[in-house]
């Protein structure tokens, strides 16, 4: 994700998360955090359909957000996203990845247990509407190891083989 993203991701942002949707200076601060942050976009024919972030402050590794259009749902793009943030965790030496899904939204929740994430905690009331969020956890290092030289995440289904993810 570049600076000329953020106002296409922005837009977005409100479409699919009117509720909760961040505010367009936070995704300007958090890409003014290069070494703490990772950003990345995933497009189709020009156009961003998708967008994800991750902090990383060893050893641990959060997914700030993640999102895909709902006319690109089922297409991979998700996974490919996922698989980002997963392997840039790797390259930092987190030792885990976290992340807060919506208790009420099983298609993302479906995604990250594929992904080997496993619940760990409940927040109760944690979204503006009263939604809880169900706290995941994926570990990439077994407790007590050390970070480093794990392999790469493999996503479980393949991306739509027309969509770029990120931008050089």
């Amino acid at each position: 994700m570049t600076l000329e993203d953020v106002p296409t991701v922005n837009a977005l942002e409100q479409r699919l998360f009117p509720a909760d949707a961040w505010p367009l200076q936070m995704f300007l601060a958090e890409l003014s955090q290069p070494e703490t942050r990772r950003y990345v976009v995933a497009e189709s024919g020009g156009d961003i359909v998708g967008y994800a972030g991750l902090m990383c402050i060893e050893p641990i590794a959060d997914v700030q957000t993640i999102a895909v259009v709902p006319e690109f749902e089922g297409r991979g793009i998700g996974s490919a996203l996922l698989t980002r943030l997963i392997d840039e965790a790797r390259r930092r030496r987190a030792a885990d990845v976290l992340l807060e899904v919506r208790e009420d939204n099983p298609r993302a929740q479906q995604l990250y247990v594929r992904f080997g994430f496993e619940q760990i905690h409940v927040r109760r009331k944690y979204y503006r509407d009263g939604v809880d969020a169900l706290i995941m956890r994926l570990q990439l290092v077994p407790d007590g190891a050390v970070p480093g030289g794990v392999p790469a995440a493999e996503p479980t289904t393949e991306a739509d083989p027309t969509t770029e993810v990120g931008h050089p």
